[in-house]
């Protein structure tokens, strides 16, 4: 994995310089990356083995899953990923890291699952990534955000060490010293509704920030304001209060429409629907 410009050495410092521990050593000749190698956008500073596996299960991997890790390094995260079972690549700007990764994941037995791309994390197509893991800086984290934030709604992202500023993690774990993030990409929930709710017509506005959400559900003249309300993934909740009682909805968006159940004390479950318009 990497982390830190040039400018930031000292903050790659203030994490302890790791050493690369590879499963054989290099032979007479070949490429040997160390810690602190420069690179692209970063220099190369490894993750620790057991914040990889934190960060898979952070990320709930499965066999079903497309792991992708932007500035792969080493392979490790990847490799780690192909020994869970799933299908996993690694975009690396260093061609000599891409060997080594390729070497690697051979000793491994995962070469089957996995490859590796010389290339530019910022010019390459990941959007078919159903988990994202990196280790860097938050500026290249910003850099990525819009993309990341444009993926299929429950894509799961897991940074280590750095987050991505005003978009706040679902879940941040410690592991020895060190955090590892986790954001789920929101379904874009944002504007008018038309509701559907045991026989009635009601309009649900809905402003958006990241997987924080809030607004309006109305009923003829009558508005109630939502609370409680989140988004993960493509699943929402919120509550409202209407006459002193709460009633809570949970759902599920599927672009321009929602469907769901709204729960009230006392009183079964009903079914909602709603469109946008």
């Amino acid at each position: 994995m990497k982390t830190g410009l040039f400018a930031a050495c000292a903050l790659i410092a203030a994490f302890v310089t790791i050493p690369v521990a590879l499963s054989q050593p290099a032979a007479k000749g070949e490429f040997q990356p160390y810690s602190g190698q420069p690179g692209k956008d970063v220099v190369w500073v490894p993750t620790p083995e057991s914040v990889v596996n934190k960060m898979l299960d952070l990320t709930k991997v499965s066999a079903q899953d497309f792991l992708v890790d932007l500035g792969s390094g080493d392979g490790r995260t990847v490799i780690a990923a192909g020994k869970r079972g799933l299908r996993a690549m690694g975009v690396e700007f260093n061609p000599d890291m891409v060997t080594i990764s390729n070497r690697e994941a051979s000793r491994a037995g995962v070469a089957d699952k996995v490859k590796f791309i010389n290339g530019d994390i910022f010019a390459t197509d990941f959007s078919q990534a159903t988990v994202l893991t990196m280790y860097l800086l938050p500026s290249l984290n910003l850099r990525l955000r819009p993309t990341i934030l444009n993926m299929k709604p429950g894509t799961r992202v897991a940074s280590h060490a750095f987050n991505m500023a005003e978009w706040e993690p679902d879940e941040t774990a410690t592991v020895e010293g060190r955090q590892a993030f986790l954001w789920i990409v929101p379904a874009k929930l944002g504007g008018n509704w038309t509701v559907q709710l045991a026989g009635q017509t009601r309009e649900l506005t809905l402003q958006q920030t990241f997987q924080l959400i809030s607004g309006s559900l109305k009923a003829g003249s009558e508005s109630a304001a939502l609370s409680d309300a989140r988004i993960r993934g493509e699943e929402l909740r919120f509550a409202i209060l209407e006459k002193g009682v709460r009633r809570e909805f949970t759902g599920r968006a599927q672009g321009n429409n929602m469907s769901g159940t709204a729960t009230t004390p006392g009183q079964p479950d009903t079914g909602w629907t709603a469109s946008r318009h």
